[in-house]
């Protein structure tokens, strides 16, 4: 699974709108038009970025294509992003040979006198 393709094809607000049609009901390109008032060649210009990133299979009926999501791959998306959701903040700890800005807190010509905001950003979160 690209990640970042899969990201960018459900980015879009009208290919959500089909992925959520298709995980209740598979359709064919007509079909969808029809339920989300598009025009068939836009339909398909979504269907298109959806399959290159993998998330929906088709499947020939008759003269007709009908959709299917390739559910696993919005499993393996999810659990991704739940394991980027559990990644802990730590502590900087910075170590000399470094070039961490927040070694330079002790040669700030205004030590003492940054708002808040400016030593979160300049001098770390751990070292105000």
């Amino acid at each position: 699974m690209d990640k970042i393709k899969v990201l960018k094809a459900v980015s879009d607000n009208t290919r959500m709108n089909i992925l959520t049609l298709l995980l209740k009901h598979n359709y064919c390109v007509r079909a969808l038009a029809n339920k989300l008032n598009l025009t068939e060649a836009s339909i398909s210009q979504h269907l298109k970025v959806l399959r290159e990133a993998g998330l929906i299979v088709g499947e020939k009926r008759g003269y007709f294509m009908h959709y299917d999501v390739n559910r696993t791959v919005l499993h393996q998306l999810a659990k991704e992003i739940e394991a980027l959701a559990e990644i802990e903040k730590i502590g900087c700890t910075p170590v000399k040979e470094e070039n961490c800005p927040t070694l330079e807190l002790n040669d700030c010509p205004k030590k003492g006198q940054c708002s808040d905001e400016i030593k979160s950003f300049c001098h770390g979160f751990d070292n105000k």
